[in-house]
C-alpha cells in the first residue's frame, strides 16, 4: 500500500520497525480472530484517549501550516478522527457496557502518554514537517493494516467492524489525502530532491520513533 512518495521512503527507512508495527501479534490476532476480547477492549479504551490527543496534534497542524490548503487538509483529518474513528470506539465499547463517560475518564497508560506527548512535542518544538513525520505512522499505518486485513482476515473474525472501518473508502481517502499533504509540504519546503538533505534524515528518524511507539501501543492489548 502506498500513500505517496515520502511515506514510501520513510516506511522503508524504518526497516524492521515497520513490520513489527503492521504485522504485530495484536494485528494478526484480529485477522485470525484469536485476539482475546478483553485485550481488544483494553486497547480500544486507550486508543480512544489516544485519539483525543491525536486530534489535538492534527489541530496543531493548522497552526503550523503555511497555506490555507495545508490548513484545510489538517482540518479534514481532524474531522475523520473525531467523526469516523472515535464513533467506532464508542459503538464497540458501548455494546460491551463501556460508556462514553468511562472512555473519557480512563487513565492513560504509560505507553499512551509516551506516544501522544512525543507527537505533540514534535509539533510544539519543531515545524510543520516535524509534526507530519510524527503523525504519519498512525494514520497511514492503520490504512495499510486495514487494507491488508480486508483481504487476508478470516471471514468469521469478530473484529470485522474494526477492519472494515480502516479498509473503508472514507478512511482510505483520508490516508491518500494525508500522504499527498506530506508530499506537497516536503516539496514546498525542501524542494524536489529532499533525500539529499540532512533534514530528510531527521524526518526519517521522527517517523521511525513514532513507529516504535506504535509497536509499544499494540502491547496494551496483550497485557
Amino acid at each position: 500500500m502506498s500513500y505517496g512518495r515520502c511515506f514510501t521512503a520513510w516506511r522503508a527507512a524504518a526497516g524492521s520497525h515497520w513490520d513489527d508495527y503492521v504485522r504485530h501479534r495484536f494485528v494478526q490476532g484480529m485477522a485470525d480472530g484469536t485476539l482475546p476480547r478483553q485485550g481488544f477492549l483494553n486497547y480500544l479504551v486507550q486508543d480512544y484517549r489516544f485519539l483525543i490527543h491525536f486530534s489535538r496534534a492534527w489541530g496543531l497542524g493548522i497552526v503550523k501550516a503555511d497555506t490555507l490548503e495545508e490548513m484545510r487538509a489538517c482540518a479534514a483529518t481532524v474531522d475523520a478522527l473525531i467523526n469516523l474513528e472515535m464513533p467506532l470506539h464508542i459503538r464497540i465499547c458501548g455494546a460491551e457496557g463501556i460508556t462514553p463517560e468511562a472512555l473519557e475518564a480512563a487513565e492513560e497508560a504509560p505507553q499512551n502518554l509516551a506516544y501522544t506527548r512525543y507527537v505533540l512535542e514534535s509539533g510544539f518544538s519543531g515545524d510543520f514537517l516535524d509534526l507530519l513525520a510524527a503523525l504519519a505512522p498512525c494514520v497511514l499505518g492503520y490504512g495499510e493494516i486495514g487494507a491488508r486485513l480486508a483481504q487476508e482476515a478470516a471471514p468469521d473474525t469478530p473484529y470485522r467492524e474494526w477492519i472494515d472501518t480502516y479498509a473503508g473508502a472514507d478512511f482510505q481517502r483520508a490516508c491518500h489525502e494525508a500522504g499527498a499533504l506530506i508530499d506537497r509540504a516536503v516539496a514546498a519546503r525542501l524542494g524536489d530532491a529532499p533525500e539529499a538533505l540532512p533534514r530528510w534524515q531527521a524526518l526519517e528518524r521522527r517517523f521511525a520513533t513514532a513507529t516504535r511507539l506504535e509497536v509499544a501501543f499494540w502491547g496494551l492489548g496483550l497485557a
